[in-house]
């Protein structure tokens, strides 16, 4: 195989085409908590704190159920890979029967919980207080979000992405009207900036939810994909899809929790390092998107594949989906470099902000590459069958190599000793990742039976 053979070729335009509308509605995730960190940032620098350590527990919760979520897009690709294109509706039903149910359980998880937690980790007075009432409002949301998640996915995997991005950006106008009316109160409702702010994300989330389910089940090949037939148990079936999931939330948990960790260190530096660090994780997270959008395109190509019984074909699309991230996050990382400033100079104009912020952000640029390649080539791993070993790779580079480096360069040199510590782990987890996958896709067998 080489990169420019006909296969080849085919398979990224395959990956483009399927890729860019993903990217979009990526980034559109994403934009909300943009608009609502701008428009909270320039109300007041304090509020921007309570917003990102009110988002820190939340994007844990949040984060891992998308990851549980991810068995609707690989198994949907799968099935439609062997021929089976009658069953994906049994594959949506079940994926949105158990967004319901996470949803519900991780509302009442942090509601109860979250602003407990804020309260015992030492955080500069007054913090915790104000981030507790955004993080019950973000915690209603939960259930209509992972609804939207599932019906997102299980479009992707139809080949179908662009509703989605459609009605991601529609939903994003929704937020940023909201924003605008609520943060400065215009209403005198008496809530906080982030707070105001969050009830601005739930009407959003819960508007996106009922679109994609709507758009689902007017879609004209609805009976035909078995949408609204009872689906006759499955155990095997099911059991897979789970079982997808387990390792895809273990992994983003993981991920996650270490990057939370990071911002409750940032919180025991003070309110500014808090606010800093939380403008460059925001941008970082936007560009984040690109190679996240592009890691689902090439799970469900992978996953066809894999269905299909090519293993060559899965290999192939892989790595393009490898290559293609690469040259996408280098770019993105030489446009960034140079607007540092100004873009912080959007959240906040407070010099000692600015001087905190520009730096770490120019430096954050150093891992985007490494970043964006291993998310794909994690994604890559699970639609070929190996579950685990994405999950046992970032336990050990974001668990065992970020998070005690970040602790302690943080304390010696701030918010950039933070940075420092996500490009080391990235490397170290782009590097494993591509290897192993290079590897269990040389070795996927034609009956497509995943490693042990």
């Amino acid at each position: 195989m080489t990169f420019l053979s006909p296969s080849t070729r085919t398979a990224t335009r395959e990956l483009l085409t399927l890729a860019w509308p993903v990217v979009l509605a990526r980034i559109g995730i994403m934009t909300m908590g943009l608009t609502d960190a701008i428009v909270v940032g320039n109300y007041a620098s304090r509020e921007l704190a309570f917003h990102s350590l009110a988002w820190a527990p939340h994007s844990i919760i949040v984060v891992t159920a998308v990851g549980l979520l991810f068995g609707v897009q690989v198994m949907t690709a799968r099935m439609l890979g062997e021929g089976r294109r009658a069953e994906v509706g049994a594959v949506l039903r079940r994926g949105l029967v158990y967004a319901l149910q996470l949803g519900v359980a991780a509302c009442i998880a942090l509601v109860f919980l979250g602003p407990w937690l804020l309260r015992q980790l030492n955080l500069e007075a007054g913090l915790a207080e104000g981030a507790g009432p955004a993080l019950i409002v973000l915690a209603l949301s939960m259930p209509a979000y992972l609804v939207s998640v599932a019906a997102q996915f299980f479009l992707e995997a139809l080949g179908r992405p662009k509703p989605g991005m459609v009605a991601m950006w529609v939903a994003n106008g929704v937020n940023l009207a909201l924003n605008l009316l609520l943060v400065p109160d215009l209403l005198g409702l008496g809530l906080n900036g982030a707070e105001a702010s969050c009830w601005a994300t739930f009407a959003a989330r819960a508007a996106l939810a009922i679109f994609l389910v709507i758009y689902i089940v007017r879609l004209p090949e609805a009976r035909a994909l078995g949408i609204f037939t009872r689906p006759r148990p499955d155990p095997v079936a099911a059991a897979e899809q789970r079982r997808i999931g387990y390792g895809g939330g273990s992994s983003y948990f993981i991920e996650v929790a270490a990057f939370a960790a990071m911002t409750f260190i940032a919180g025991q530096l003070g309110a500014n390092e808090t606010a800093a660090w939380a403008v460059v994780l925001n941008v970082s997270a936007i560009v984040f998107m690109v190679p996240m959008g592009l890691s689902s395109a090439t799970a469900v190509l992978v996953g066809r594949a894999y269905g299909a019984g090519d293993s060559e074909g899965a290999l192939r699309a892989g790595l393009v989906g490898i290559g293609v991230v690469t040259g996408l996050t280098l770019i993105v990382a030489l446009l960034v470099w140079p607007s540092a400033h100004m873009m912080v100079g959007a959240y906040n104009r407070d010099p000692l902000l600015l001087a905190i912020a520009a730096p770490a952000l120019v430096l954050a640029t150093l891992f985007f590459v490494a970043d964006g390649i291993q998310v794909v080539a994690a994604q890559a791993n699970r639609a070929a069958g190996d579950v685990w070993w994405p999950t046992i790779i970032h336990f050990a580079a974001y668990g065992g190599v970020m998070m005690p480096l970040g602790w302690v360069l943080a304390h010696q040199i701030g918010v950039n000793g933070l940075v420092w510590a996500v490009i080391i782990a990235s490397l170290v987890s782009s590097a494993l990742l591509t290897g192993r996958f290079m590897r269990v896709a040389r070795r996927l067998p034609a009956s497509t039976q995943a490693l042990p």
